[in-house]
C-alpha cells in the first residue's frame, strides 16, 4: 500500500478516537448542564425573595443613615469567576476580553484557576484566591463576601462589584459585571406601597445590617451558580462543534483514501494493458 494511503488511514484513526473523546466529552457536559440548572432554578426563589426583602426594608429605611447606599473614595474591588478547567470554547477568554476593555483602579477576589496568567502578568493586586471553582460550598463563598463586606464598611473600597457569566439559554452566555456595594434601592411605583404605621423591630437600619451578610452571600452563591450553568453550556457547545468538526475531517479523509485508491486501481490497470499491448 502507498505510503499515503497508510498516512490517510493513520489519521482517520486517530480522528475517529477524537471523535469518540469529543462525544463522550459532550455527554458528561450535557449532564452537569442539566444539574446546574437545576441548581440554579432551585435557588432562584430563594435569592429574589431575599432581595425583595432587602428592598422593602430599604424604603422603609432613612436612606442618608444607611452605610451601605454610601460609595467610598478607595479603589473598587472585582470578583471574577473563572473556570478550573479549559476545553469550554471562549468562556474564559470572554471574561478576561471583559477586563481588558474595562480596566480601572481596583483590586480583584478571583474563583478560578484558569486566567492566572492574565493576573500574574498585569501585576494585578489580588485579595483572595479560591483556586477551585467546582463544588464550592456556600460556607467559602461567604468568606469572600464577609472580606469584602469589611473592606466596604472600613472605607478601604469604594465599591464591591463581581464579573460572572449570565446564562441566558443554553446557546447564550454573556460576562456581566454587577455591582452588589453600595446597594442600589430598586423602588417599583406600582407595588402596593407598605402601610404607612407598620412598625419595624429592629429598625429598618439596623435590619439592614444584620441582613447583609445573608444577602450578600446568598447572591454570590446565586452568580457562582450561574457562572458555572454557563460554564457547562459552553463547554458541551463546544464539544459538540468539536464532534460536528471531527465528522466532517473524517469525510474529507475517506474521500480522499477513496480517491487515492481508485487512483492506484486506474494505474495498475493501465499498466496492465500497456503490458498486454506491447506482447
Amino acid at each position: 500500500m502507498p505510503a499515503n494511503k497508510q498516512a490517510l488511514k493513520r489519521r482517520i484513526r486517530s480522528v475517529k478516537a477524537t471523535k469518540k473523546i469529543t462525544s463522550a466529552m459532550e455527554l458528561i457536559a450535557a449532564s452537569k448542564l442539566q444539574r446546574q440548572k437545576n441548581l440554579m432554578e432551585a435557588n432562584r426563589l430563594y435569592a429574589s425573595t431575599l432581595h425583595e426583602t432587602i428592598n422593602k426594608v430599604l424604603s422603609r429605611a432613612s436612606l442618608d443613615d444607611v452605610h451601605f447606599l454610601k460609595q467610598g473614595k478607595g479603589k473598587a474591588l472585582t470578583l471574577v469567576f473563572v473556570s478550573d478547567m479549559g476545553l469550554c470554547g471562549a468562556y474564559n477568554a470572554n471574561i478576561l476580553s471583559y477586563l481588558n476593555t474595562h480596566q480601572e483602579d481596583q483590586e480583584y477576589m478571583i474563583v478560578g484557576t484558569k486566567g492566572q496568567a492574565w493576573f500574574n502578568k498585569r501585576s494585578k493586586d489580588i485579595l483572595m484566591r479560591l483556586p477551585q471553582s467546582d463544588n464550592l460550598s456556600y460556607s467559602q463563598l461567604s468568606k469572600l463576601g464577609d472580606k469584602a463586606t469589611a473592606l466596604f464598611e472600613s472605607g478601604e473600597i469604594a465599591k464591591f462589584q463581581v464579573l460572572y457569566t449570565k446564562f441566558v439559554n443554553s446557546m447564550s452566555f454573556e460576562p456581566t459585571m454587577i455591582q452588589l456595594l453600595p446597594l442600589k434601592p430598586e423602588i417599583n411605583p406600582q407595588e402596593e406601597p407598605m402601610h404607612q404605621d407598620l412598625i419595624m423591630e429592629p429598625n429598618p437600619e439596623e435590619l439592614i445590617g444584620q441582613l447583609m451578610p445573608m444577602y450578600m452571600n446568598s447572591l454570590l452563591y446565586s452568580l457562582w451558580l450561574e457562572s458555572k450553568t454557563s460554564e457547562q453550556a459552553a463547554r458541551r457547545l463546544a464539544m459538540d462543534n468539536a464532534t460536528d468538526n471531527a465528522e466532517e475531517i473524517i469525510d474529507e479523509l475517506i474521500l480522499k483514501f477513496n480517491q487515492s485508491r481508485q487512483a492506484a486501481i486506474t494505474q495498475e490497470i493501465t499498466e496492465i494493458v500497456s503490458g498486454a499491448e506491447a506482447l
